[in-house]
């Protein structure tokens, strides 16, 4: 029986390449972090984590909030935190996993200001891979169907849209998505928040379905 021949594309060999160097580059960023904490130098710890993580969360704020004020307001709060935090800093969770930890924190306290909460708009990454769902090819245009994408995650919960950017979006580990989403200091136990994740996926398969937004197959 011959061998199975190689599918593999110059695209694919690119992607995985390309996240390797990332997935090096961001173990390098942790390392140097720690090291300077450890060395109690925590004015320049905190310049390399806000310029290595600090871009990525702020998008994250404003996908969160929608609100520009209130998502840089509260984009400034995460940055005096991280700085009032950085010396109490565990290592049971990278320094990235921290930073959105801080940052949810940070945007749940607008989320209890009902003055602050607005709609939600859905960066486009992770509309078009949010839990793998395929769009239906009507006529409507690609911004339409991003808004209508937009409006369905208006209806998610905060931590419910958290859960979705850090996992679909942000790529992060069952772990450090559990240490963000940790409950009074607990995280939440990996088989928990899979479940949780699962339902959620439904619910979005469902929602987007009642919208016309699905592919029929």
């Amino acid at each position: 029986m011959g061998e199975a021949p190689d599918t593999e594309g110059p695209g694919d060999l690119e992607g995985r390449a390309g996240a390797r160097r990332r997935g090096r580059d961001m173990a390098d960023l942790e390392t140097r972090i720690a090291g300077l904490v450890d060395r109690g130098d925590l004015q320049q710890a905190l310049v390399v984590l806000l310029e290595g993580y600090g871009p990525e969360v702020r998008s994250y704020l404003h996908a969160l909030l929608t609100d520009p004020e209130a998502a840089e307001d509260a984009n400034s709060v995460f940055r005096v935190n991280v700085w009032k935090g950085l010396a109490t800093w565990r290592r049971e969770a990278s320094a990235r996993s921290w930073a959105y930890r801080v940052a949810w924190n940070a945007a749940t306290r607008h989320h209890r200001d009902p003055w602050r909460r607005r709609r939600v708009r859905l960066p486009e990454s992770a509309a078009s891979r949010l839990a793998q769902l395929p769009v239906s090819s009507t006529g409507r245009s690609r911004e339409r169907k991003l808004e209508e994408l937009a409006e369905l995650r208006a209806g998610l919960a905060p931590g419910e849209q958290t859960l979705l950017i850090l996992k679909v979006d942000r790529n992060l580990s069952w772990s450090e998505v559990a240490a963000v989403l940790a409950e009074e200091g607990q995280p939440i136990p990996l088989t928990a928040l899979r479940k949780r994740f699962e339902r959620l996926r439904r619910k979005v398969a469902r929602l987007a379905a009642e919208r016309g937004l699905l592919r029929r197959r």
